[in-house]
């Protein structure tokens, strides 16, 4: 998984929002998984609802960054949270009958490559169920991308575009011939955000994230999130109600025959 700098406290500005997606995949998981593993659990209040959902389940999460997981650890301490990366996750020992991921693998290069040892890991049953963002040729991506690789920033910032995740079709095409009955659909959320700079805000939490790792400089940072801002601005003008943040997504649930 990505090298990135997490801000918990950033990323729950939006928990609400930010936990729909994972409620809806949830709600999607048939039976009753004894023991669930959460990769890329994050600061752990989507994961905290898991054993609420299914008693007596044994819930893991695991996540690569420390700020991330002691957060999680802080807030439920009841649960399990583990520091690790996604890419090197292997089920060992007593091998989960969930393996659940929401909002984390399009941090993971190549991820699709990671689905055999899963499923292979997985008891006839058990499930692989996981959501990504679909929106990376969203305006709140493109321009981003646009800004890092002009004039003023590209010697800092500048690189390609962080190429979108798969085709919802290629994920159901990779699991079904991994030998699961696979559930794949998309949404779309129109997020409706409140205050001055929202969209600014809400990528602060995400997708900015590797950005500000660069820009260490308060001053340097100040100047390109004005300049990302007044972008954000005319791509997402506000209403009487807010700012309208359209955001899609992509839903999987693989069930092992």
């Amino acid at each position: 998984m990505a090298d990135v700098t997490w801000d918990p406290e950033q990323y729950l500005r939006y928990a609400d929002l930010r936990g729909r997606p994972f409620s809806d995949l949830v709600g999607r998981i048939p039976g009753t998984p004894k023991r669930v593993v959460d990769l890329g659990c994050g600061p752990g209040n989507t994961t905290a609802t898991l054993p609420e959902r299914w008693h007596g389940a044994h819930v893991v999460g695991v996540d690569n960054s420390a700020a991330m997981v002691e957060q999680a650890r802080r807030d439920f301490g009841a649960i399990e949270f583990r520091l690790g990366d996604i890419a090197d996750y292997e089920p060992t020992g007593d091998a989960p009958d969930l393996i659940l991921s929401n909002a984390a693998l399009q941090w993971v290069p190549g991820h699709l490559t990671l689905f055999p040892r899963w499923i292979e890991a997985l008891p006839s049953g058990g499930v692989f169920a996981f959501q990504v963002p679909a929106n990376f040729e969203a305006p709140s991506h493109t321009l981003l991308a646009e800004l890092r690789n002009s004039a003023r920033w590209r010697e800092r910032l500048g690189g390609p575009h962080r190429a979108a995740v798969p085709r919802p079709g290629e994920y159901l095409d990779v699991l079904a011939n991994l030998g699961c009955a696979v559930d794949v659909w998309e949404t779309d959320y129109h997020q409706v955000l409140q205050g001055e700079q929202p969209v600014v805000d809400w990528m602060l939490g995400t997708g900015l994230r590797p950005v500000l790792d660069v820009l260490t400089d308060e001053g340097e940072r100040a100047a390109f999130l004005a300049e990302y801002a007044e972008l954000l601005d005319a791509a997402y003008p506000r209403r009487a109600y807010g700012t309208v943040l359209p955001y899609r997504r992509i839903f999987a649930v693989a069930i092992k025959r």
